[in-house]
């Protein structure tokens, strides 16, 4: 199970990481490179979900929850926006989500 939790939370990255570095050059003016560098991020985050022994349906599921909460979290780290009640309240009934899924991904 922690080895599954280790890859919903690096395919969140990958996802997350990838489609910032990407905004930044299409919404921001950024250099191209950071374009071609999200690109291959993103390459790799479709990968990592192979990885898990799950199928496909349920692991993308449980990755869901684990996406928004990381989403919350890149929100405020990277943008500087602090999470108020509704997003805590969300990514807390996001984790509960991944929580019952999880009973049924091995």
């Amino acid at each position: 199970m922690i080895q599954s939790l280790w890859l919903f939370v690096l395919a969140g990255l990958c996802e997350i990481g990838g489609g910032y570095l990407f905004w930044l050059w299409l919404r921001e003016g950024k250099s191209p490179w950071l374009a071609i560098i999200g690109t291959v991020i993103l390459m790799v985050y479709a990968v990592i979900p192979t990885l898990q022994p799950a199928t496909f349906g349920r692991a993308y599921a449980a990755y869901g929850g684990v996406f928004i909460v990381l989403s919350i979290l890149w929100g405020w780290v990277v943008d500087r926006i602090a999470p108020d009640k509704y997003d805590l309240l969300g990514g807390w009934i996001a984790l509960l989500g991944v929580g019952l899924n999880s009973q049924k991904l091995y």
